[in-house]
């Protein structure tokens, strides 16, 4: 199979990178995305996993993924899918409030880019949350970077992002 791409952006700051797809690595999780795309939705910074932007979208996999690939220490230009209950982002300690499909009973899906080094994926709710690694970004990164992380100190509102083919 020859490589896939996607670009991955910041809508209303207009910078994006590309990234190839991990399909030797997460070929179920990679074929899922790729299906779906484009994407594209509200973006958030964590609060946890340290230097992460991320959207959230109802589930579009027929089935969900197994955890293929799995790290909870994403390294920079790491592109990773987690899934959650909705019942599991549901509470106000996360913020999402009327975030579309944010509620109980409801998967979500959360797209991630991780864009700077020391990230651990553990959360003091539910400790360790293991994510899918199905993308690395080959193009771009530094200036996402910077404006992932001006995301955290300015605030996301009004931002999107967006996932698709390249």
């Amino acid at each position: 199979m020859a490589d896939r791409y996607i670009d991955v952006s910041l809508s209303e700051r207009g910078v994006h990178c590309t990234a190839r797809l991990l399909d030797d690595r997460a070929p179920i999780t990679c074929g899922a995305v790729w299906d779906a795309l484009p994407l594209s939705g509200d973006v958030y910074h964590a609060k946890y996993a340290r230097n992460e932007v991320y959207a959230l979208f109802p589930a579009f996999a027929p089935a969900e993924p197994p955890l293929e690939n799995p790290t909870v220490t994403p390294v920079p230009g790491d592109l990773c899918y987690f899934s959650f209950s909705g019942t599991q982002l549901a509470t106000r300690a996360y913020g999402y409030g009327d975030a579309p499909g944010v509620r109980a009973g409801a998967p979500v899906i959360d797209l991630a880019l991780f864009y700077e080094r020391n990230n651990l994926l553990l959360n003091g709710d539910v400790g360790w949350v293991p994510g899918i690694v199905w993308g690395q970004v080959v193009e771009g990164l530094d200036a996402m970077a910077r404006e992932c992380n001006d995301l955290w100190r300015a605030g996301a509102l009004g931002e999107s992002l967006a996932f698709r083919r390249a």
